[in-house]
């Protein structure tokens, strides 16, 4: 029997989604594209195992282990989208964006009643630092982020203080 993979849902058809797309099935993810504004969808290349271009479509799409990012803060779906996928219990989830882009969407959410143990759990800034600054660095760092939480990782240095293996003891 074939265990089923675990969804990626990723909001928004930008630069850094494309990348998430591209790299998350090699990590063993389903992929969910969601993206209502459809001339973004007709011009890109967007690799997903599923595009949801309409909110209604997407709660059957989300079951079992759940994990999601989205990866623009100025998408007019940011709320309702992140009403959804909390209220499937994601293992991860993450909204792009620096605290002062994103606060506006964190406050709506709670205005709408989702609790603070809900808002809590929206990873925003999301991702480890790598100082990435292109579109497949950020994607990267999101997905290192997702991965440790998958696999029960810190997400940190495995060498943090940096110090060349000749250098550590035990090592000859």
């Amino acid at each position: 029997p074939y265990l089923r993979r675990p969804t990626l849902v990723v909001g928004s058809a930008t630069p850094v989604a494309g990348a998430v797309l591209s790299w998350a099935p090699v990590l063993g993810f389903r992929t969910v594209l969601v993206e209502t504004r459809k001339p973004r969808l007709v011009t890109g290349d967007w690799r997903a195992d599923e595009t949801v271009d309409d909110l209604d479509l997407l709660d059957e799409m989300l079951r079992g282990d759940l994990y999601a990012v989205l990866t623009d803060h100025d998408s007019p779906d940011v709320v309702p989208l992140l009403r959804t996928i909390v209220a499937h219990a994601p293992r991860f989830v993450g909204l792009m964006g620096s605290r002062r882009h994103t606060a506006m969407q964190l406050v709506e959410l709670r205005r709408q009643g989702l609790t603070q143990a809900e808002i809590d759990q929206i990873e925003t800034p999301v991702g480890v630092d790598l100082g990435g600054r292109e579109a497949a660095e950020i994607a990267l760092s999101i997905l290192a982020s997702v991965v440790a939480r998958r696999r029960g990782g810190s997400g940190g240095l495995l060498n943090p203080g940096g110090t060349p293996p000749s250098e550590q003891k035990g090592v000859a």
